[in-house]
């Protein structure tokens, strides 16, 4: 057999691998149960659905060893929207370069058969500073559009450290996920620098509404407070000039070093359900989990309903990857009643956890609060115990 008819069954077996995988079929863990919502036993999204063809040149002639030429990561973060009775998610996906762009991934299930468009996005290049993009949340907004609100990032050059950069909120549009308009960045007056923005899917008093997270530098919070809230007249040109406070960081708790907005939030008749990301510093490193709280219906700035700790944790395998023992958000579907939360694992893949609206607003308004001490955390508990004691007795 000639070595060009080697390389190509070598291809053709890469592209049967690659199917197989595709075409597995995702189940419920049986093995956790909480109430709450239902973990699935595979990823939705790794590295290994990346198509063949993007990593690999199939010619013999220029590629004599079938190698890798552009090779993938990792594929985590992503944003969700339901489209055309598909799930479809806009992922980031991280080459080996370190660079992260986004691609679109489709679904008839939303659990499994997730497969990429034969290209990623191409977002327009607007900004000559800019080094690497990632995160986007996707907002149907009411006014027609489809908005991508992504982290982007530039180098910081008023330091000499090397791996100083700059967070800016970017902005684009669609209808179709193909079609991508770059409108400029998102200016808050008040913030050096913004990361986890979210557009709310409706006006607030006739005006655009952002979820921001205030950023003293790249990495600290600083004298961020928390989730913050804005509003804006254009979002063609948005400047925010004020932000205030909704769910805010606190001392000892899943949110002590930052946190931040996950997917857009959910409109129940209770109020807006947020699921959102907490961080808290270790002796191992940052911890990140996911949780979730609810805004006011008639003001998506006002905190009604904390329910007390995470929501999902890093469990198993989920807790090993590039940066390890972190869960992370910022999308999700409800389609049908059914609440599709997709979250990633330490920087690495993604996977999807499933609940209904009804148990989503269950936990969310009749799960206690934290107490925030521990002597009033066991109260609570004493309380709760004695209270299922008699129920059972």
């Amino acid at each position: 057999m000639r070595k060009g008819d080697t390389q190509m069954r070598t291809y053709e077996e890469i592209c049967s691998r690659y199917e197989r995988l595709i075409a597995t079929p995702n189940a419920v863990d049986e093995t956790f149960y909480n109430g709450i919502y239902d973990r699935y036993v595979h990823p939705v999204l790794t590295r290994d659905h990346i198509p063949p063809f993007w990593m690999y040149d199939p010619n013999p002639a220029t590629n004599p060893f079938m190698m890798q030429r552009l090779g993938v990561n990792a594929v985590f973060n992503s944003g969700a929207i339901e489209m055309d009775g598909k799930i479809l998610l806009v992922a980031r996906v991280e080459g080996n370069d370190r660079k992260s762009f986004f691609a679109v991934a489709e679904s008839e299930s939303g659990v499994d058969g997730f497969r990429f468009w034969d290209e990623p996005i191409l977002l327009p290049d607007t900004d000559p500073e800019e080094t690497n993009v990632y995160d986007m949340r996707l907002t149907r907004h009411e006014d027609g559009w489809i908005y991508g609100v992504f982290c982007s990032e530039s180098k910081d050059k008023t330091v000499s450290d090397l791996s100083a950069a700059v967070a800016k909120a970017g902005i684009v549009r669609t209808k179709d996920l193909r079609k991508w308009e770059r409108l400029p960045n998102l200016q808050t007056l008040r913030s050096p620098q913004q990361r986890n923005v979210c557009l709310h899917p409706k006006f607030v008093d006739g005006k655009y509404a952002f979820y921001t997270r205030p950023m003293d530098d790249f990495i600290e919070t600083g004298s961020g407070g928390g989730i913050g809230f804005g509003l804006c007249d254009d979002i063609t040109h948005a400047v925010i000039d004020e932000e205030k406070m909704t769910s805010i960081r606190r001392y000892h708790t899943i949110t002590e070093s930052k946190n931040g907005a996950g997917a857009v939030p959910i409109e129940t008749d209770r109020g807006w359900i947020h699921i959102a990301h907490g961080v808290r510093n270790t002796a191992a490193g940052l911890r990140y989990v996911v949780y979730a709280f609810a805004t006011a219906l008639d003001d998506p700035s006002r905190v009604i309903a904390e329910p007390g700790g995470f929501l999902i944790v890093p469990l198993g395998h989920e807790r090993v990857g590039d940066v390890s023992n972190v869960v992370f958000t910022n999308g999700a579907v409800v389609r049908d009643g059914i609440v599709y939360i997709y979250y990633a694992s330490s920087d690495t893949r993604l996977h999807v956890a499933t609940t209904t609206l009804e148990q989503l607003r269950d936990y969310v308004f009749n799960t206690p609060k934290d107490p925030m001490r521990s002597v009033d955390c066991v109260k609570q508990r004493v309380e709760f115990i004695r209270k299922n004691l008699s129920y059972l007795r």
